[in-house]
């Protein structure tokens, strides 16, 4: 049984630290189907690409074969993913698309 004047209880102090959530890189592959305006056009409508750098970063993706169009916290990069490949097949091409954690 306590007295006046005794303390019982233990303070905890808990250190929390917190992190920066990952991010996640929209990977654009090339095709031989998909024109490469249209990559221009996705990359300047969707990830808000300059003509300049959406017409640069096509041409990369074109002779390497992929490109990073930018990195976000997962649940932006799955829905650029996902706005990107239903813009694709509405427009009648193949342009392969992907979210990879980096």
């Amino acid at each position: 049984m306590a007295t006046a004047g005794t303390i019982n209880d233990v303070d905890t102090i808990t250190k929390v630290v917190v992190r920066p959530p990952k991010k996640f890189a929209v990977v654009l592959y090339n095709d031989d189907k998909t024109t490469m305006e249209f990559v221009i056009l996705v990359l300047m409508q969707i990830f808000h690409k300059s003509f300049e750098e959406a017409s640069t970063l096509t041409i990369l993706i074109h002779e390497v074969g992929h490109g990073i169009a930018g990195t976000y916290s997962q649940e932006i990069a799955n829905q650029k993913r996902d706005d990107t490949i239903n813009s694709a097949r509405i427009n009648g091409f193949p342009l392969h698309c992907e979210v990879k954690p980096i």
